[in-house]
């Protein structure tokens, strides 16, 4: 299997092999951040890659928001979109190893490009990144697990097992519009730290 780290995601966008790119903020994360009335809260992209999440929120005045990518070319790729971004907000780092409080964590295919054996991992350090009361929001896919990857697929009962312990599932359910490749393999969801 290939060893998903920092350098196989430098390459992958330095050769642009980011299949996963939609080249905009996907339209059930973005009727999700619209509701959002208080833009000071303080929310992470983990896995942000060129995170078009970020800069939506920045662009539609969110004050406190940090995207975190293992590799480095997305983080650029950003700071030449947004160059009046702070170069603080984008985080350059092992999400693992990441220490920080946030109120509202956004996942957009970062679940799905790790290792399936971090799951639990993820699960946990992402219970330990939110405030008390904090939500991990966003979309994970559901199609078959495979060998092969990423992504890597995942299931909603899987995302029951492992989610529940740490979070109470608000939502999980097949996201209505997302873009016609990824139709009926998306679910939506908000989970709210216990």
């Amino acid at each position: 299997m290939t060893k998903l780290n920092s350098a196989y995601w430098q390459n992958r966008y330095e050769t642009q092999s980011t299949g996963w790119d939609v080249g905009s903020i996907t339209a059930p994360l973005k009727t999700y951040l619209d509701q959002i009335e208080d833009k000071s809260i303080r929310i992470l992209i983990p896995g942000g890659g060129n995170s078009y999440e970020f800069e939506y929120l920045i662009t539609h005045g969110f004050t406190n928001v940090n995207v975190l990518d293992f590799a480095q070319q997305p983080l650029l790729n950003i700071q030449n979109r947004l160059p009046e971004v702070n170069p603080k907000q984008l985080i350059h780092a092992d999400f693992f190893e990441h220490k920080a409080t946030y109120d509202l964590i956004i996942e957009q295919t970062f679940y799905c490009a790790l290792d399936p054996s971090l799951r639990d991992q993820y699960v946990q350090h992402m219970h330990g990144l939110l405030a008390k009361g904090g939500k991990l929001i966003g979309l994970l896919f559901q199609f078959p697990l495979t060998e092969s990857g990423p992504p890597f697929g995942g299931s909603k009962e899987e995302y029951i097992l492992r989610f529940s312990p740490y979070f109470n599932i608000k939502t999980l359910e097949t996201a209505y519009n997302s873009i016609p490749p990824r139709q009926g393999n998306e679910l939506f969801f908000i989970f709210i730290k216990k």
